[in-house]
C-alpha cells in the first residue's frame, strides 16, 4: 500500500473519534459558566449607528478599489471600535459575525490564555514560557506558539493515538475554546497550532479530513479582545499592560520585510504622531491586522481588518485604515450616539 492509502485510512478510522469528541467538547464548552473572571467577561463595548457609516465607507471603498481584482464583500470583514472616549466605547462592523481562518491573528487568544493560567498558578512564569510568549507576539513564531499551546493544554504533537487516548488529547486540546466561551465569546475555534508545513500525526486527524475544525475567528470577537487588553480588563491590569507591550509596533522608519508587523499592515496608513499595537497574520491566502490605534488627535480606536483569497493585495489593509483615520480627523466623536 501507498504512504498516501494510509494515510486516507488513518483519517477515515479517526473521523469517528473525532466527531464524538469534538461533540462532546461542544457541549461541555455550553455548560461553562461564565461566572469566573466577571471583570473580563462584561463586554460592554455599545454597538451603534454612529460608527456604522465609517465602517460602511471603508468598505465601500476598498471594495471599489480592488475591484478589478475581484476583491468582493465575502473577502472582507471589519470590525472598529471606538474607545476616543473609553468609558462609553462605540462599535461597528462590516461583516464582523463571519468566522474566518485567523492565521497568526489566533496568538492574541493564546497569550490571554496563558495570562489566565499564569494569573491562577495552573501554569508556571518560567523564563522559557516567557520567552515563548514574547516570540509568539513579538516575531509570530510557529514554533514559539506550539510551546505555548502546548503548555496551555497539556498536549503534544506526535504520532496518531489510540481512540481513547485522542479523545482524552482532544479534550485537552480544546481548554482555550472553553476559556473563551465561558467569558461568552461566540463563533470561534482555538484550538490548533500554526503551520507553515504540515499539520502531521494527531494534529493532522484533529484538523479534519476537510479542515473542518480549523482555527476560526469573527472580527469582532477579535476586537473586543484587543479592547479588554487595550481597557486593561484582560485578566489584570498588570498582565493587559504585559501584554501591550508585547503589542506595541515603531511604525516608523522603514522595513525591508514586506509582511513586518509594524511596516506591512495598518502601520502603512498611520501618520506621524500616532501610536500603533496589533497583532498581523497572514498566509498564502489570507491577510489579517488587528490593531489598537492612538491618533495625534487624541482619537483611539480598536481596527480589525480580515482578508481572503487576496493576501498578495498589501494596500487592502491600509486603504480601510486610511478611510478610518480621515473619518476620526473630520470627527473625534461620532455625532447621534
Amino acid at each position: 500500500m501507498t504512504r498516501k492509502f494510509l494515510f486516507k485510512c488513518c483519517l477515515l478510522m479517526a473521523v469517528p473519534v473525532f466527531f464524538t469528541v469534538v461533540g462532546v467538547a461542544q457541549k461541555q464548552q455550553a455548560r461553562v459558566s461564565s461566572t469566573r473572571n466577571a471583570n473580563a467577561s462584561a463586554h460592554t463595548t455599545t454597538p451603534t449607528r454612529a460608527l456604522q457609516p465609517l465602517v460602511d465607507e471603508a468598505a465601500r471603498v476598498v471594495l471599489q478599489k480592488f475591484a478589478d481584482k475581484k476583491f468582493q464583500e465575502q473577502n472582507l470583514a471589519i470590525t472598529l471600535v471606538d474607545l476616543t472616549d473609553a468609558a462609553h466605547p462605540l462599535q461597528a462592523s462590516f461583516r464582523g459575525q463571519e468566522p474566518i481562518y485567523p492565521a497568526s491573528v489566533v496568538k492574541l487568544f493564546y497569550l490571554v490564555a496563558a495570562h489566565r493560567q499564569l494569573e491562577d498558578n495552573k501554569l508556571k512564569d518560567t523564563e522559557e514560557l516567557r520567552r515563548a510568549m514574547r516570540d509568539m507576539i513579538v516575531e509570530s513564531s510557529n514554533d514559539a506558539t506550539h510551546y505555548v499551546l502546548d503548555e496551555l493544554t497539556g498536549t503534544t504533537s506526535g504520532p496518531e493515538l489510540p481512540r481513547e487516548e485522542m479523545m482524552e488529547w482532544i479534550m485537552k486540546r480544546n481548554a482555550v475554546n472553553r476559556y473563551f466561551t465561558s467569558l461568552g465569546y461566540a463563533k470561534i475555534n482555538a484550538n490548533q497550532k500554526p503551520w507553515c508545513e504540515g499539520p502531521y500525526g494527531r494534529d493532522r486527524i484533529f484538523v479534519g479530513a476537510k479542515y473542518e475544525n480549523r482555527n476560526k475567528l469573527t472580527t469582532d470577537a477579535t476586537a473586543r479582545l484587543l479592547t479588554e487588553i487595550v481597557t486593561k480588563r484582560a485578566i489584570t491590569n498588570a498582565r493587559s499592560l504585559q501584554m501591550m507591550e508585547l503589542l506595541k509596533r515603531d511604525f516608523t522608519g522603514k522595513s525591508a520585510d514586506p509582511d513586518d508587523q509594524a511596516h506591512g499592515f495598518t502601520g502603512i496608513a498611520l501618520p506621524n504622531g500616532a501610536r500603533l499595537w496589533s497583532k498581523a497574520g497572514w498566509t498564502s491566502t489570507t491577510r489579517h491586522d488587528a490593531a489598537y490605534i492612538e491618533l495625534p488627535n487624541g482619537a483611539r480606536f480598536v481596527l480589525v481588518t480580515f482578508t481572503t483569497d487576496h493576501a498578495k493585495e498589501r494596500d487592502i489593509i491600509p486603504t480601510v485604515a486610511r478611510t478610518v483615520i480621515n473619518g476620526f480627523g473630520e470627527d473625534t466623536r461620532r455625532a447621534n450616539r
